[in-house]
């Protein structure tokens, strides 16, 4: 035998629907890309790395959009593409886009950031070696 079920008087309001959980970062809009990118006509792409160092050579042109102008004030010291992209919050792809239309105009230089070499150079620690056994 079951027991008898008992029935409120007042019924409690249905809680609310669970809320949906929060996306890291905002949703990204396509047709803004596309307008920050431009077409890309070619398809010819500067071959860049997240860790290439970009530098501005010369300051915004009125012409410049206003990403272009904001990579060239913020390059006024070397940084990275990964740099780039998180500062103006656009992605990898667009910054590439961007950035070889300021290569193409000559307003900002690419390179590689300086790798050290793997080991350090013999002699050098010889020196350090024989200088220490000195005092």
């Amino acid at each position: 035998m079951t027991p008898p079920r008992r029935q409120r008087r007042y019924p409690a309001p249905e809680p609310p629907p669970p809320a949906k959980p929060a996306k890291e970062g905002r949703q990204k809009n396509p047709e803004r890309l596309y307008v920050v990118a431009g077409a890309d006509e070619d398809g010819a792409r500067a071959a860049l790395d997240l860790v290439t160092l970009v530098v501005a050579r010369a300051d915004p042109p009125p012409s410049a959009t206003p990403e272009q102008a904001a990579v060239l004030r913020l390059c006024g010291a070397p940084l990275s593409v990964a740099e780039l992209s998180a500062y103006l919050n656009l992605p990898f792809s667009a910054m590439t886009v961007l950035i070889t239309e300021l290569l193409t105009a000559e307003l900002v230089q690419a390179r590689a950031p300086i790798v050290r070499q793997a080991l350090p150079d013999r002699s050098l620690l010889e020196a350090v070696m024989h200088g220490l056994q000195r005092l």
